[in-house]
């Protein structure tokens, strides 16, 4: 959750190498995913473009394998590139319920598809590494910068992708169930101030907005949580992202031992936020400003330190940033647009032939856990939030000064208001028009999964992740799936 990295929310936790980057770089206060999930989010990340224009459309669907990213870019360019851990942008990741459930999202049922969010706390005060996984690709990572990148004659390029502070699988709910336990050891858990922990407003089911409830439903969390459950669940992602940032300190410490801190550019962001508890739901797939609001700081030579940048950025900005450090001539057709005026302070004077950076954010989302296509407008203070065509699902607006929250939806308030915003969202994109083309893509890829399973297909469709509420009237889902298609 990028709300974490500046004041108030970096109150609830330490996060010393966050910290250590706001001191000696730049923080960006509206950095913003171009979808909240993992795989599209790391698809506009790493091809500078707008999901619409990749069709990277869920989480089974993303760039194509041998799509050129801008790190293939600068490894033609003279860097030695090298890369550890998560990456997940590419076609054909993630289980056959995540693509089936996207898939299945316009028919007309509720299941729940994840296990209900709780918190697991492991080991002593002196369990450090809990996410062992992630600790492995640190440590490769570190590895190579003292034994490898020291000693190279061309510039390098180091991706780390970390899979923390994601929640984790939660086997106490079938094998299928989806990630909701937020697991951490006492040694993180004391670097959270539970008093400072916000505990969220809930609203009544009955006055959620509709595509809301729907994602609250399926993430099975519209029963009864008490105050300390929702506290337990956000301290617990704190010191997940504590965690987190212990491994962002590795490699910044592993540079400053071997001398190349000076001289390197260190990025750290990530691909969506987390909502833990927010809105009545945990996890991502919402435009709400926990899931959609990245983190994003940038500190090296040239980038000027203890500043604080409030223009809205997103990931697509990225790709043009990667090619404009390593002085690669950046391609016209990009989403996106360099983000190192603004790092080096100098005011954007027209050089870029791109023309100036827009004055607004773009995220889209077409996945599991959201029953339409939405779509996220962020300018100023508003943020203005629409869905499938336009029309048929009511839009919201949120002014984010009055509401930093998002608790009141003033879209029929600001009728003027919506205009211009939808104006200028089709103007970027045709939404009606992509909303209908995933939901033809969703009814091809579904029927072409259907007729390869064949007569098995009751039988695998029962066993998905959403296995313990299907499996209490089959036949009622099974008919409401037939009456779609």
């Amino acid at each position: 959750d990028g709300r974490l990295t500046f004041y108030p929310g970096n109150q609830t936790v330490d996060l010393p190498f966050i910290n250590f980057m706001k001191r000696y770089g730049t923080v960006f206060l509206n950095a913003y995913t171009n979808s909240p999930i993992c795989c599209p989010s790391r698809a506009a990340m790493w091809s500078g473009l707008f999901i619409h224009l990749t069709e990277s459309w869920n989480n089974f669907k993303g760039l194509e394998p041998g799509y050129v990213t801008w790190m293939d870019l600068m490894e033609k360019n003279g860097y030695y590139t090298q890369k550890y851990g998560k990456l997940d942008y590419t076609s054909g990741h993630h289980s056959v319920s995540n693509r089936v459930e996207a898939w299945t999202r316009d028919v007309d049922f509720l299941l729940r598809q994840e296990g209900r969010p709780m918190v697991n706390l492991t080991g002593d005060r002196k369990y450090v590494r809990v996410m062992e996984a992630d600790w492995q690709n640190t440590d490769e990572a570190v590895n190579w910068i003292k034994k490898e990148a020291i000693n190279l004659t061309q510039p390098f390029v180091l991706y780390l992708g970390l899979n923390l502070p994601h929640p984790y699988p939660s086997p106490y709910a079938g094998e299928n169930f989806g990630s909701s336990t937020f697991l951490t050891s006492p040694y993180w858990l004391e670097k959270v101030t539970y008093e400072a922990i916000k505990i969220p407003k809930w609203s009544s089911l009955s006055d959620m907005h509709s595509v809301d409830y729907y994602s609250s439903y399926t993430k099975n969390c519209t029963g009864e949580f008490t105050k300390q459950e929702v506290r337990n669940i956000r301290a617990f992602y704190y010191a997940m992202c504590a965690e987190a940032d212990a491994m962002l300190g590795e490699v910044i410490s592993a540079l400053r031992d071997t001398g190349l801190l000076k001289k390197t550019i260190v990025i750290f962001t990530a691909d969506h936020g987390e909502l833990a508890m927010e809105h009545r739901q945990f996890y991502k797939m919402s435009m709400y400003e926990g899931s959609s609001h990245v983190p994003l700081l940038v500190m090296g030579p040239g980038i000027k330190n203890q500043q604080q940048i409030s223009n809205v950025v997103s990931l697509v900005d990225i790709y043009p940033t990667m090619l404009d450090i390593a002085r690669i001539p950046v391609p016209q057709n990009l989403s996106g647009y360099s983000l190192i005026p603004l790092l080096c302070g100098k005011a954007e004077n027209g050089v870029s032939p791109k023309g100036h950076r827009p004055s607004w954010v773009l995220s889209e989302f077409h996945g599991c856990n959201v029953n339409s296509s939405m779509y996220m407008l962020r300018t100023g203070k508003w943020k203005y939030i629409t869905y499938s065509d336009g029309h048929s699902v009511l839009p919201q607006l949120f002014d984010l000064t009055a509401d930093p929250d998002e608790l009141t939806n003033i879209a029929v308030k600001f009728p003027a208001m919506v205009r211009s915003l939808d104006k200028i969202l089709r103007s970027i994109v045709n939404y009606p028009k992509v909303s209908s083309s995933v939901q033809e893509y969703n009814k091809r890829q579904f029927i072409s999964w259907k007729q390869s399973l064949g007569h098995n297909y009751s039988n695998v469709i029962a066993n998905l992740r959403w296995h313990q509420d299907w499996l209490k009237e089959p036949k009622k889902y099974e008919n409401a799936i037939d009456k779609w298609l």
